[in-house]
């Protein structure tokens, strides 16, 4: 069922190219959006079948490169099956939001039919090199959905994209042939690795492994100093690739960690611990601060992701400096790790499709070209706030259960750091509320530029059916997360069991 889940999308991506050229664009509209609402029911119904306590289900291994320890190896667990609920829920999204998108349809359904495939795969991956094909791949589809349906700048977002996350990937191929090496018998397989943590007592070996792992996931999540790649990115990239790039893409850095180097590398992990937890200081402080200067309304949200994903590298650092505490304290930092992944999918991914709705209708991303625009588009307003104090994680929402646990679970082993990243929630308050202060109050103002449509239109449809479904997500979790929950903390307390040995 995984393996039809994972290459399902780009059957169909194959199939939209091999149409006749003369194939109507709603047409090739209407086959993106079934599969991903297929896409999205089967993982529903993966999700009705899970056992939380039954530990790897779905398994499927087959011979692939026997010769070099290279395996077929997929399955999924608590830590995986959210993060596939969460692809499928965002994919879905900007299907539906580019349902009026015009441009080359074709190619850019199969694109991101291709890049679905990518970002599935990355998150069943029970092989290193598998994992390491997929996270590769979904650079490639990322890039030409950047440079082939960006703004003006485009080419170069494309470009200074695949070079810093390429370059990072290449880094983490090294710390994964360094496990294979340590390995024996020889392997890239993930459970064996883990089983029998092959760097146990070399600390200068695992170090070094660690650190190469650690510098591609970092480039992947993003972190302080490998962050560079992402404002413009973001920017130059189309609203429905800003969305995935920052729902999902970047996931894949931070589920690399709870997958890959806790527990695999458990030693090095706890005796890095405290650099990992200063990384996420950083990040929050550092992604908060620098959102709040920005006048550019999608540079600032992009910022606000280098912020958000700080609390998720505090928790995972606090989860291994709490061997002293208990460990309900541990698994509350983990699963609220896991927590803020699906929360930061959601929001963030309404928030980079609501910006994409503002520049269709004004041109501009610059706040200080708006005002008063809740006068002429009150739903619009209406979502925009409504993502924008989730985001900074109002009570009701999931980012207040997502951080409510990680500060929890962090503030006992490092209440110095953790106090700190509470700041991140005041600089993230003020900069939203900034944000909307300037576009949506105050008297009517709309940009001047040549070509901007008029008048200001509210959301329309297919812009509602795809952010409102997020939005709604993101207050499910807040009120009832116990389902979410559920599945997250066994997988967690496994991690931590794996990281105590």
């Amino acid at each position: 069922m995984l393996t039809a889940l994972v290459f399902a999308p780009s059957a169909i991506a194959l199939f939209l190219l091999a149409l006749p050229r003369r194939t109507p664009a709603k047409v090739i509209r209407g086959i993106w959006v079934a599969t991903a609402a297929g896409l999205m029911a089967a993982t529903v119904i993966l999700w009705a079948g899970y056992d939380p306590d039954g530990g790897m289900q779905h398994e499927t291994r087959a011979r692939w490169i026997p010769s070099a320890g290279v395996g077929y190896h997929v399955g999924v667990d608590g830590l995986s099956l959210p993060m596939l609920a969460l692809t499928c829920v965002l994919f879905l999204a900007c299907a539906v939001y580019a349902w009026r998108e015009d441009r080359r349809v074709r190619e850019f359904a199969a694109l991101f039919l291709f890049l679905e495939t990518t970002c599935l795969g990355v998150f069943v991956s029970l092989d290193l090199i598998l994992f390491f094909v997929f996270f590769d791949l979904s650079i490639v589809g990322m890039y030409f959905v950047i440079a082939g349906w960006g703004h003006r700048d485009r080419a170069r977002a494309a470009l200074m994209f695949f070079l810093y996350t390429f370059l990072g990937s290449l880094a983490l191929l090294l710390g994964f042939i360094g496990l294979y090496l340590a390995a024996s018998p020889h392997t890239f397989d993930i459970v064996d690795l883990t089983a029998a943590n092959p760097l146990a007592g070399r600390a200068g070996y695992a170090g070094l492994v660690l650190l190469a792992i650690g510098i591609g996931l970092a480039v992947k999540t993003p972190t302080v100093p490998f962050h560079t790649w992402l404002p413009l990115a973001h920017t130059e990239a189309p609203a429905a690739g800003s969305a995935i790039l920052a729902g999902v893409l970047l996931k894949m850095g931070t589920y690399g960690f709870l997958r890959i180097a806790m527990p695999i590398l458990p030693d090095a992990w706890r005796q890095y611990a405290t650099v990992v937890v200063v990384l996420g200081v950083v990040c929050i402080l550092y992604g908060a601060l620098v959102a709040l200067a920005q006048s550019d309304f999608k540079r600032m949200i992009a910022y606000t992701s280098v912020n958000h994903m700080g609390y998720i590298i505090l928790a995972i650092g606090a989860a291994a400096a709490t061997a002293d505490t208990s460990r309900q304290a541990q698994s509350l930092a983990v699963t609220g790790a896991v927590t803020q992944m699906v929360s930061h999918g959601l929001l963030t991914g309404a928030l980079f499709l609501l910006a994409g709705a503002l520049y269709e209708r004004g041109r501009t991303y610059d706040m200080d070209a708006y005002s008063g625009i809740a006068a002429k588009a009150p739903v619009f307003t209406g979502m925009t706030a409504i993502a924008a104090f989730a985001s900074l994680g109002l009570p009701g929402f999931s980012g207040f259960i997502a951080e409510f646990q990680i500060f929890t679970g962090s503030l006992g082993p490092r209440p110095l750091a953790t106090s700190l990243s509470v700041l991140g929630i005041l600089l993230t308050a003020g900069l939203f509320l900034r944000a909307l202060q300037k576009i949506f109050l105050g008297p009517l103002r709309l940009p001047d530029a040549p070509g901007t449509p008029r008048p200001f239109s509210d959301l329309r449809a297919h812009e509602n059916t795809a952010v409102v479904p997020l939005l709604a997500l993101a207050v499910v979790v807040g009120i009832v997360p116990r389902f979410l929950l559920d599945v997250i903390e066994p997988a967690s307390i496994a991690v931590l069991e794996l990281l105590a040995r």
